[in-house]
């Protein structure tokens, strides 16, 4: 991974425009989630939505993938290529979305319920998206990288859930990823100072049973080891005066659903 690249306020405005483009996009396709839709079709929107906005969709082609977003449903982790396989009620749809915008990204990720979902999973989900609100408050000056993952393994391995090793969060700006690396896991005290000016995309992928994971032949899907759901949230923070604030919002997604929430209130930018 790269190195860590400071940004200034006009440059976090720039990535924020980028991440709101994504918000927007995770927030119409929240709509189109339910049974019998496939995730094929969710990729053709996402893009044209994309490329109405004046964007161009941050993960087609990078790194040679092939769409616009990567869909994950159930067992699969991440990085899950769009295909016409129909999604069922039960189950659950990790949908990660980059867009390339006034030369900067943005990059999250949201877990959606497919019409009627287990109890355990909806749990599953609660606690996941909780966590990287845990692991966000300690993205502030004073602390290092390691509290951030530190806070994120202690509340999801409270409940028994696998924390997923081998993939991490990451720095974000002109490349899609950057230094420092952010892993789910940590020690406090530990890691890369946080500085004024970082801009990162905390994303905790945790699964439900084991923390262990396998690649499909398809050479981009990840599952987990065991077949058990795994959740994927991810939001893009920089640091403005000392604190963590979001660039990216779920409220596109929670307007969508019906959903009230003021679990970002804390992380608002109030001036740049």
């Amino acid at each position: 991974m790269s190195k860590i690249i400071l940004k200034n306020s006009d440059e976090i405005e720039l990535i924020r425009k980028s991440a709101q483009i994504v918000s927007k996009t995770l927030g119409m396709l929240a709509s189109e989630i339910k049974p019998g839709i496939n995730s094929l079709i969710l990729d053709e929107l996402a893009e044209s939505f994309i490329r109405d906005h004046g964007a161009k969709p941050g993960f087609l082609g990078l790194y040679d993938f092939p769409n616009t977003l990567c869909v994950s449903p159930n067992s699969q982790v991440v990085h899950g290529i769009p295909n016409k396989e129909p999604l069922r009620n039960g189950d659950i749809l990790s949908i990660d979305c980059g867009v390339l915008y006034n030369g900067f990204y943005g990059d999250h990720a949201y877990t959606f319920e497919v019409g009627e979902v287990k109890p355990e999973i909806k749990k599953l989900l609660k606690i996941s998206k909780e966590s990287l609100y845990k692991g966000i408050s300690e993205f502030k000056i004073g602390n290092r990288i390691g509290d951030i993952g530190f806070a994120i393994q202690k509340y999801n391995e409270k409940e028994g859930y696998g924390i997923v090793r081998e993939l991490v969060g990451h720095g974000l700006g002109k490349t899609m990823h950057e230094g420092p690396e952010v892993p789910n896991y940590g020690k406090k005290g530990k890691g890369k100072k946080i500085q004024e000016g970082m801009v990162i995309a905390i994303e905790p992928m945790i699964n439900m049973g084991s923390h262990k994971i396998k690649q499909l032949n398809d050479g981009w899907t990840i599952l987990t080891s065991d077949g058990m759901p795994s959740a994927h949230f991810e939001h893009n923070i920089a640091i403005i005066d000392g604190m963590p604030k979001l660039l990216s919002t779920f409220k596109y997604i929670y307007d969508e659903l019906g959903i009230s929430s003021d679990e970002e209130e804390k992380f608002e930018i109030t001036s740049l």
